[in-house]
């Protein structure tokens, strides 16, 4: 199946590259990978994506995109690909069912995958207390206890961010000194209303999706006690990892793995390959930000297909 347009990924980016280029009449091919609709479909409310004053289920909101880039003539795949050629034209791709796909310029919306402890409540609290961002779901857990665990420059934002809303902050850090720059420990070691748990881990996560998060099982990992922590809600800050495997030959990434595109341009190191959404960018991570840089990369390759086609 030959495509002028082929698209990676189906969370926000992703789809708001289909909406434009399928309103282009470029006719796009979107591939749906591993987790249809991205992170956002592991999210509850989503309170601040403009365009919903009463807030909007995460899985409702990508399903609306989705069904908006469909309405426009965005073909849909389910499948996911396994192996890429993009260094030459026509790009080659082939998918784990065996299909094999070429097109004149691709859209790479992977995503990036948060880092887990592997604790079976991560996965069942997710969105009921357990969160992996602090800018999308700290606002519901006002004047509570809140905890986060982490010890680098995110899990640093993360528990100073919160401050705004929790009661008190506790940041679970496994060692006796943070990993975090100077100036982020210094903010987080300065504040009222955090407290560092040091050489601490955490062991569960307590609660139910009809009470949320009511405490939590720290291991102290020098005193070797265990002890419940009671709090509302804890935050997972130890980082993500970028879904741009399949790319690491050919293109150029940093070195976390994240897609490096070229200033001001969602274009990569390869002419008509275009990267959007969380595989290349470690510092916002919103869904209204993967939208944007999705609709970048939707304009800069229907101008690089006239100019060249």
């Amino acid at each position: 199946m030959h495509k002028k347009v082929i698209i990676l990924g189906s969370g926000p980016a992703g789809l708001t590259a289909a909406i434009y280029t399928s309103r282009a009449a470029l006719e796009p091919l979107l591939v749906h990978g591993p987790m249809p609709g991205g992170q956002l479909t592991t999210t509850t409310d989503v309170e601040n994506f403009p365009g919903f004053e009463e807030g909007v289920m995460g899985p409702d909101l990508m399903q609306i995109m989705e069904k908006q880039a469909v309405r426009f003539g965005t073909e849909i795949l389910v499948d996911k690909v396994v192996e890429a050629s993009i260094t030459e034209k026509p790009i080659k791709l082939k998918t784990e069912s065996g299909k094999e796909l070429t097109c004149e310029t691709l859209i790479i919306a992977t995503g990036a995958n948060p880092r887990f402890l592997g604790l079976q409540a991560e996965k069942d609290l997710m969105g009921f207390g357990v969160s992996t961002c602090a800018t999308c779901d700290g606002a519901f857990f006002r004047d509570v206890d809140i905890a986060v665990v982490g010890g680098g420059d995110s899990a640093c934002e993360e528990a100073i961010f919160l401050t705004k809303f929790g009661k008190k902050v506790y940041l679970i850090h496994r060692r006796e000194e943070l990993r975090a720059s100077k100036i982020m420990q210094e903010r987080v070691l300065n504040h009222e209303k955090i407290e560092v748990l040091w050489n601490s881990e955490l062991k569960d996560i307590l609660g139910s999706k009809e009470k949320g998060v009511e405490k939590l099982s720290i291991y102290n990992n020098k005193t070797e006690e265990t002890y419940d922590l009671p709090c509302s809600a804890v935050f997972i800050a130890i980082g993500h990892t970028p879904n741009s495997q399949l790319f690491k030959d050919q293109l150029s990434l940093d070195e976390n793995g994240y897609i490096i595109p070229k200033p001001n341009s969602t274009q990569t190191n390869i002419e008509g390959v275009y990267a959007c959404g969380d595989v290349q960018d470690h510092i916002f991570r919103q869904a209204i930000t993967a939208a944007g840089t999705g609709c970048m990369a939707a304009i800069e390759a229907e101008r690089w297909l006239e100019e060249n086609h």
